[in-house]
């Protein structure tokens, strides 16, 4: 089982493929303010996460989801369950 963590860093990994290479990303980076990601763009990324860690994240969770850590959070619950 995946510590938070590694969920963390594996998230941010695959940040880092989908935004300009000068953008600082970390835990407490908003997706939507500080990488100005739009609904399509999240939507994408969402579908590129649960690939990777073979989850499914329900969209019932998004409205609580804004940075970085949210979402780590998120999946590393879903891997838990």
């Amino acid at each position: 089982m995946k510590t938070y963590q590694q969920v963390l860093e594996e998230l941010l990994q695959t940040f880092r493929t989908l935004v300009p290479q000068a953008t600082e990303i970390d835990e407490d980076t908003e997706l939507v303010g500080s990488l100005g990601l739009d609904s399509m763009k999240v939507m994408n990324l969402l579908q590129e996460v649960e690939d990777h860690f073979d989850v499914s994240i329900p969209l019932n969770v998004l409205p609580d989801v804004r940075t970085v850590g949210d979402l780590a959070q998120k999946i590393h619950k879903q891997l838990q369950d």
